[in-house]
């Protein structure tokens, strides 16, 4: 009888590690890895990891690079939703994994496996993430977590894989980074205590530059378009454009609190030069083109969107809608930002846009009215007073007047 075929998410860490050598030799499976690349590898980190697959004994390995699926199905709506978790946080990783499992999926599919792994602990959010997206698009394939379910240590991984022959580096870092083309998220024994914070050190991208410099963000029915006048077609490039020019003044550090979708408390660091600036220089030009109540919907869709993203529900079929009413939203949104970069920091200068609303006929705020007199204002004050004018009459009326 033939093997049964299992595709696992593979990293080249220690755990997918484990994973390859205990489906093959305690299973019996026959092991296909494959990394979903969202813009985090290099085109030699890949090289390594596919060559650990092929020593560990994997029957193949695919590197499917699905950057351009992530800008298209994610990111795009991220910007046009202006969405930061907790008003802090890009969603950086967690928004990857969503299509980090489809991609596995749906090439566990393509090759007829009977069964799809992962690496994820059951201490975490990815666990959740990966499992859903695996039953929601393929409940016919059986889900195997080798990690999570044995409650394995590292010392026994990495004796285990030493007596089944495969010898390699597998100290453990420091730090832990996870990179990707919208952030990279820190963890370390600082991220595990309340009142600590993360060391210089500890930042993939460290301090550059220095004094100030000017840059421009252009954008067309919200999405990137031109970075210092230079335009691009490809989004992906845009954003690496921006993150190359940010990273080196050392901007978009931050630590992430929030809940996890297992009901803990969980704690990160990260830097996200490229999405912070973008974002900001975003909601900026929206306050300049967008009416109020445009602006007030879009803030309350845009932060539903961002956590069920966060929490495992892209596939959940109102997210479609909520990315309706962001693109449309989007029509008006183009124009140019300037913003001015110094260490670890940055200021918004201004907007430049054909659809600015403070380009008006209408009057120019605290300065002159055009397009009403003074007589219109007071009546119109007058008949907005009434309501509060009712309410304060009836209360002194009965003794209780605030």
């Amino acid at each position: 009888m033939s093997k049964k075929k299992v595709v696992l998410a593979f990293s080249g860490g220690l755990d997918t590690s484990f994973a390859v050598k205990y489906l093959t030799e305690d299973l019996g499976y026959e092991v296909h890895t494959a990394i979903a690349n969202t813009g985090g590898f290099t085109d030699e980190e890949l090289e390594v990891i596919a060559d650990k697959a092929k020593r560990l004994g994997a029957a193949s390995h695919a590197s499917l690079d699905i950057t351009k699926d992530y800008y298209d199905r994610s990111i795009r709506y991220m910007v046009a939703g202006n969405v930061l978790r907790n008003g802090t946080y890009p969603i950086s990783v967690s928004s990857e994994r969503i299509f980090q499992a489809i991609a596995i999926i749906e090439y566990a599919k393509k090759i007829g496996a009977d069964a799809v792994a992962h690496g994820s602990t059951g201490a975490g959010n990815d666990q959740v993430r990966f499992d859903l997206t695996f039953q929601i698009l393929a409940p016919e394939i059986e889900i195997i977590t080798p990690t999570r379910d044995m409650t394995l240590t590292r010392e026994y991984e990495i004796n285990y894989l030493r007596d089944h022959g495969y010898v390699a580096d597998f100290t453990k870092m420091e730090y832990s980074i996870n990179k990707g083309l919208w952030g990279t998220s820190i963890g370390g024994k600082e991220t595990l205590h309340s009142e600590q914070t993360l060391p210089e050190n500890a930042y993939p991208s460290q301090l550059e530059a220095s004094g100030e410099e000017d840059i421009t963000i252009s954008f067309e029915q919200g999405e990137i378009s031109a970075v210092n006048g230079k335009p691009f077609a490809d989004k992906v490039e845009a954003i690496r454009e921006v993150e190359r020019l940010g990273a080196r003044y050392a901007i978009g550090r931050d630590m992430h609190i929030g809940d996890t979708i297992i009901g803990i408390k969980g704690r990160v660091g990260f830097e996200a030069a490229g999405p912070m600036l973008i974002i900001a220089a975003h909601k900026m030009l929206e306050k300049h083109t967008l009416t109020k109540w445009q602006q007030y919907w879009k803030d309350q869709v845009g932060t539903w969107y961002g956590m069920f993203l966060h929490e495992a529900q892209y596939l959940e079929p109102v997210m479609r809608d909520i990315e309706a009413m962001l693109l449309s939203s989007q029509r008006n949104v183009s124009g140019t930002v300037t913003i001015r970069l110094r260490p670890y920091g940055y200021t918004l200068v201004g907007v430049d846009s054909p659809f600015d609303l403070m380009k008006t006929d209408f009057g120019e705020y605290g300065e002159v009215n055009k397009a009403w007199s003074a007589d219109d204002v007071k009546g119109f004050t007058k008949i907005l007073g009434n309501q509060m004018k009712i309410y304060h009459n009836v209360q002194r009326r009965n003794g209780k007047d605030e």
